[in-house]
């Protein structure tokens, strides 16, 4: 079966969890390098063992590798401020690139939200791996009611799951999600935060959604809720509710204050959300890598579906 060849720059947790993902699950891709700095990550070192052809030399080694040409998607599971340099560099090579990064060059994507509007575009943003969790959450609550105010997540991961990588993207991650709760999740304010928890043993990440909106029914929102749950889990099976929505009516006798908004009443939705990984490469607990590239990889799978068809004609 024809396949669209792609590489992956960054050989760290993200970059090698994803190496396994579209090995073992991608439809329609097939790996072609494996990119890293460090000659010594054991991202290159499983990447060499299952034959791959590997470089620690960053973009610039990526263009020398033979098969550079054949190429025609590039992930890059970089940091923020890395991801600038090497879509510079790719798009002038005319590669597709699928960001892992907070950078947000390209479009935010999310395939429960708006999987298909992005995939021709050049550079695609998967936001972050605490929006991928719970962004879909504020989108359901918002297209069950009238106007969704304020929409805050929380992101809870296990420190072990964070690589130097995530640690370095942490001011961005706060800062693209908070932007992304509004553009993808149709809230007029949001706010983002991380928690890297030391905990031993390392607790499977944790996610929870506050939101307060106008003009919705409890029972709406929760059928929303759990439709949007169910669609999630189909690229990431271990993506579920921890508990029953909870629902907490503000009165205008004792509204909340919003910022940049003021005093508002409403109905506050609780939504707490636990995310499974599949243990690829990393235990189960790390949710927080399989949901983003498991994101990623089915965004990727579904442009090269796409190209696939394109050639066929």
């Amino acid at each position: 079966m024809a396949r669209i060849s792609c590489a992956i720059i960054g050989s760290g947790n993200i970059g090698t969890d994803l190496m396994i993902k579209v090995m073992r699950t991608s439809k329609n891709l097939a790996i072609g390098a494996m990119v890293g700095i460090d000659p010594a990550s054991d991202g290159l070192a499983r990447a060499t063992r299952l034959n791959v052809p590997t470089t620690h030399e960053g973009v610039e080694g990526l263009r020398r590798l033979s098969n550079y040409g054949e190429i025609e998607v590039v992930f890059d599971a970089t940091s923020a401020g890395a991801h600038i340099k090497n879509n510079a560099i790719l798009q002038a090579d005319g590669k597709k690139v699928i960001d892992l990064t907070p950078a947000a060059i390209g479009p935010f994507t999310i395939p429960v939200i708006n999987g298909e509007a992005n995939l021709d575009a050049p550079n695609v943003n998967m936001v972050t791996c605490g929006g991928q969790a719970t962004i879909p959450i504020v989108y359901a609550i918002r297209r069950a009611t009238k106007r969704a105010i304020w929409g805050e997540i929380v992101a809870s991961i296990s420190s072990k799951s964070a690589g130097p990588g995530t640690r370095a993207n942490i001011d961005e991650f706060t800062e693209t999600t908070s932007k992304a709760i509004c553009e993808l999740g149709g809230a007029e304010r949001g706010k983002a935060i991380i928690i890297l928890n030391p905990a031993e043993p390392p607790l499977i990440m944790r996610d929870t959604v506050f939101a307060l909106s106008q003009g919705g029914h409890p029972q709406e929102i929760e059928q929303s809720i759990l439709e949007m749950v169910a669609e999630v889990q189909k690229y990431v099976p271990g993506y579920r509710l921890k508990q029953k929505v909870q629902f907490e009516h503000i009165g205008d006798n004792l509204p909340v204050r919003i910022p940049g908004v003021g005093p508002c009443s409403g109905l506050k939705t609780t939504v707490f959300l636990e995310v499974e990984g599949a243990a690829h490469y990393l235990p189960a607990y790390a949710g927080n890598l399989d949901i983003m590239t498991s994101a990623a990889l089915t965004t990727a799978d579904a442009w090269a579906a796409r190209q696939l068809a394109r050639k066929a004609v």
